[in-house]
């Protein structure tokens, strides 16, 4: 694994509201995310852990500080430069997985690649059922997602995280939502991934079982990073 530091916060601040009556969520983070990682991002509600992954996700600005990614100054980024940039190297998971009903499985899995493009193409089709393959979904592959187990569904949004082949990953409670044998598979999956194509994870977790399983855990209280295990880090 690499020790090139792939995302770089300094004194990131965000807050909430007016100046009168601003509300701070997070307080001058400076944090490293290193390439071919899996890292577990913990905290209680309320702890600033979504705000950090959406900040990260280029999904929000920060209010104060820097983040760069691959070498690129994001905070100084315009709208439309953020959407490309996101498109092309952030992947998300979140706790619930927000499958669009009416589309299968495969057709779930395009949809990042085809809004980019604004059309599908026959290799999105070939690489998004090569990604349902890996996750162990094939047979599943013009399933809906009301005809899928929850584990089958978060698995479904696994794979279209990973279909414009992101440097990152970033996953908000991805087994919150499962029950602790479909958690295990789910956590096992972003393992494999990881370990076979160097995709680095950031995974927000209540789960210390799910935590302990990454070779990273970053700690949030209040908006601080209180804990960060990265110098005691031993490759696996």
């Amino acid at each position: 694994m690499s020790t090139e530091a792939l995302v770089r916060v300094r004194g990131l601040v965000k807050s909430f509201g007016s100046e009168e009556s601003a509300t701070t969520v997070l307080h001058c983070i400076d944090l490293d995310l290193f390439r071919g990682r899996l890292a577990a991002l913990q905290g209680p509600s309320g702890s600033g852990k979504s705000t950090l992954l959406n900040i990260l996700g280029t999904l929000m600005r920060p209010s104060a500080g820097e983040l760069c990614m691959m070498g690129v100054d994001l905070t100084k980024a315009d709208d439309a430069e953020l959407t490309r940039f996101r498109n092309r190297n952030i992947g998300f998971v979140f706790q619930f997985h927000h499958l669009l009903p009416d589309l299968s499985a495969q057709e779930n899995v395009m949809m990042p690649a085809a809004s980019a493009a604004g059309r599908e193409t026959a290799a999105m089709r070939a690489r998004a059922a090569a990604l349902l393959d890996a996750v162990g979904l094939s047979d599943r592959r013009l399933y809906r997602p009301a005809a899928m187990s929850g584990g089958q569904r978060q698995r479904v949004a696994v794979a279209r995280a990973l279909i414009n082949e992101p440097a990152l990953v970033l996953a908000d409670e991805p087994t919150g939502n499962l029950d602790r044998e479909s958690a295990d598979n789910v956590m096992a999956l972003l393992e494999r991934i990881n370990r076979d194509t160097g995709t680095s994870f950031l995974i927000s977790t209540h789960d210390d079982r799910i935590a302990a399983r990454c070779n990273r855990q970053i700690g949030l209280i209040d908006g601080k990073v209180v804990r960060d295990t990265e110098g005691a880090f031993s490759e696996k």
